[in-house]
């Protein structure tokens, strides 16, 4: 466990009289929560909820107000806080589960918990464990300090957001959840810090989310006896059908919140990246500013639909002609692109008749949430509690979260995690992933000054 002097380190300034038990406690369940694989195929998700259930009765919840859902071997959690008066409920949001990691690939052992250099290193520590504590943080906090508040408060803990979200469908669904007014989601949301000063210069609120599409991209072949090589080849078809996937831009699109989430980062951004969104955000047909945004990794899905291979598989013995050789490719569509049309567009790239291209599932575009006064005001006086003045911008998410999933059941939902970061500490999904130690803390308190203010948590409960 995290000694008193040890948080009290983790922010200068802060006096040692001033740490609390809740945060002592939030470190000792981000620790554990760490340890469990709960990656697809672990089947750890069940003993996470379990223990967390545990954690939160001995907070005081009763067992009546804590209920589990379980789906293919995993295992989501809801809570709920009763509210004082009839309102409708507000729904908190965060994902159990992980992208699995290979212990012999990171430097430190992913399931564990290892702190150094003021980072907090381990599997899900961002993505989205940090979320989870917040949650079971923010309720062990409105037991203790008796705080009920004037709605009911809801708490999902999801179990297969980075698969399938089919938890997710059913916690949309569970009749505590189905009638939540707006959702909080801890998956996304976030502030950016300056890479050399570490300056707070924005905070984002996702208000949106891409189309997560993959296709599969598939060559087959008669093979044969690799001594006697065919002209056509599987693999080098297929090598010479990713290659111009690689090649092919979508073409680039903008819309009003794109367009003032990118130009009042450019207002804070120095240097060509900054220049090239205010350009952007003035006249998205500025090519130019599209093309120096374009190899910006953290800005090229906001400007266009995005496509990328991230697996491969062909061949079937060393010593036969590939058969068959699939890529999987992985696109991140933006609002309002048919899936259709997104396939269409590889098909025409790529040019070959023999390379078949299919989506798999069904994929479903996600609604915008219209942003909502109250939220935003309420997200603002958290944000600013610990960074004045940081201007508060909505934003189009890239990547994929199951805020998707309650948008489309008709839950406007706003993601906001409390965390700031540089744009180089994103490692979430991959090697060595790590979460500054400031930024854990300060999610802790953003999360439950949501929690109270939104739900009008007051004492007396």
């Amino acid at each position: 466990m995290l000694s008193v002097a040890a948080l009290a380190a983790a922010f200068p300034g802060l006096a040692t009289a001033q740490v609390t038990d809740h945060e002592v406690k939030a470190r000792e369940i981000y620790e554990r929560v760490v340890s469990f694989r709960t990656a697809a195929g672990h089947g750890q998700t069940p003993a996470m909820a379990s223990y967390l259930a545990g954690v939160l009765e001995a907070g005081g919840v009763p067992e009546a107000d804590i209920a589990t859902i379980d789906e293919a071997g995993e295992r989501a959690m809801i809570v709920r806080i009763p509210g004082r008066g009839p309102g409708r409920p507000i729904l908190f949001s965060a994902h159990m589960d992980v992208v699995d990691a290979r212990p012999e690939e990171w430097q430190r052992d992913p399931f564990r918990l290892v702190e150094e250099n003021g980072n907090f290193y381990g599997r899900g520590t961002e993505d989205n464990k940090a979320g989870v504590v917040a949650l079971v943080s923010t309720i062990l906090r409105l037991k203790a300090e008796r705080m009920q508040p004037e709605r009911e408060l809801v708490f999902a803990f999801v179990a297969d957001e980075e698969t399938g979200m089919d938890t997710t469908r059913r916690i949309a669904a569970h009749p505590w959840v189905k009638n939540a007014e707006f959702a909080i989601n801890t998956d996304a949301g976030g502030g950016t810090l300056d890479e050399t000063t570490g300056k707070p210069l924005i905070y984002l609120v996702q208000g949106a989310e891409k189309t997560f599409a993959t296709f599969d991209v598939v060559v087959t072949n008669p093979g044969g006896h690799s001594s006697r090589p065919r002209q056509d080849n599987a693999i080098y078809q297929l090598a010479h059908a990713l290659d111009k996937i690689e090649a092919y831009r979508f073409p680039v699109m903008a819309t009003d919140l794109t367009r003032s989430y990118l130009g009042t980062v450019g207002e804070r951004m120095p240097g060509p990246v900054g220049e090239a969104l205010r350009k952007f955000a003035a006249d998205p047909d500025d090519a130019d500013a599209a093309a120096v945004l374009a190899k910006a990794p953290e800005f090229v899905g906001t400007t266009r639909t995005t496509c990328v291979a991230t697996m491969l598989e062909a061949g079937h013995a060393e010593n036969a002609l590939p058969q068959t050789a699939k890529a999987t490719v992985n696109c991140r569509v933006f609002p309002g692109v048919p899936v259709d049309t997104v396939r269409e567009a590889l098909v025409a790239a790529i040019a070959d008749p023999g390379v078949k291209v299919a989506v798999r599932g069904t994929p479903q575009e996600s609604p915008v949430s219209e942003m909502r006064p109250e939220v935003m005001a309420a997200i603002g006086r958290a944000v600013h509690a610990h960074h004045p003045g940081v201007p508060v911008s909505p934003y189009l998410e890239s990547g994929g979260t199951d805020g998707m999933v309650y948008r489309i059941a008709g839950i406007p939902t706003f993601a906001s995690s409390g965390l700031f970061t540089k744009p180089s500490e994103m490692f979430a999904h991959g090697l060595d992933e790590r979460l500054p130690v400031a930024a854990f803390h300060e999610g802790l308190d953003h999360i439950y000054r949501l929690a109270v203010d939104l739900g009008g948590a007051r004492p007396g409960g």
